[in-house]
């Protein structure tokens, strides 16, 4: 299966930015989108081998770049820089990630400077939790971007995604009408007030071990019936949050599995 994967550059007003882009390589019409957001870890091989994935499925995928600045990323941002954060809380479990104390206990047993570059980058991934509406508006460009796209123009467009991803898909449902679906995964869902907006159907998948995303559910599913708008989910039991990712200790075959076959099965009825 031949895919035609490439980086493409686009200015909106006097901002440029990048995402990455993957389709079947004979697919020559235009294509339904799949817009896929990333974790906090940015566009790492994780996303990009997903955003393929999706291609294979016979979507146009494509991966915003949320942290490149007219197109460079700064230095704590650097794929290095993340790797070496993302090694760190790999050899800790699940239920520390989260846990400022015991993470930073387990960080002071490190070296100093590896130590220091490790904190530097936690603390700039973390704190861009506060720039979600900087994120947002990338994403809107993005899908300003596709509808001009010559390999998506006149198609309908749809996203997903992982983690900050996935509150961020959530979000742009709330912003964007003409979005046909979003998918979340284990993304801190929208408040009551921020529902309006929304015109398409939203589907959640969460494991039953991530507590603190997991608990927004119940609320956020009665808001949605509420107000007249489709919201369908799946927790998964046993299942940690993270769990659809096949690179970290928190990966979860299982639910993985099953969620993967809904998404396809969700695209297939929102972007025919």
């Amino acid at each position: 299966m031949s895919l035609r994967a490439e980086w493409v550059q686009f200015r909106d007003g006097d901002k440029k930015y990048q995402l990455y882009t993957s389709r079947l390589e004979n697919a020559k019409t235009p294509l339904p989108v799949v817009i896929v957001i990333q974790e906090i870890w940015g566009t790492d091989a994780h996303i990009l081998e997903l955003t393929d994935r999706f291609a294979k499925a016979g979507y146009l995928a494509v991966a915003p770049d949320l942290y490149a600045e007219d197109g460079q990323r700064p230095a704590e941002l650097k794929e290095d820089r993340i790797e070496q954060v993302k090694d760190f809380l790999n050899t800790l479990p699940p239920t520390v990630w989260h846990d400022p104390n015991a993470r930073y206990a387990e960080l002071k047993k490190l070296p100093e400077r590896k130590r220091e570059d490790i904190q530097s980058t936690f603390e700039t991934l973390f704190g861009g939790l506060a720039r979600m509406d900087q994120y947002l508006e990338i994403l809107k460009a993005t899908f300003q971007f596709l509808q001009n796209y010559e390999y998506s123009r006149g198609q309908k467009v749809a996203s997903t995604g992982y983690c900050m991803g996935g509150a961020l898909s959530a979000m742009l449902a709330g912003v964007e009408p003409r979005l046909a679906g979003a998918v979340v995964y284990y993304g801190n869902l929208p408040q009551k007030e921020q529902l309006q907006g929304i015109q398409c159907p939203v589907l959640g998948f969460f494991g039953g071990l991530d507590e603190r995303i997991t608990s927004q559910v119940p609320g956020f599913a009665e808001a949605m019936k509420e107000a007249g708008k489709s919201f369908t989910y799946e927790i998964y039991e046993g299942a940690h949050h993270a769990f659809f990712n096949d690179t970290r200790t928190s990966y979860h075959v299982d639910a993985a599995r099953d969620a993967w076959a809904k998404t396809l099965r969700f695209f297939k009825e929102v972007l025919a």
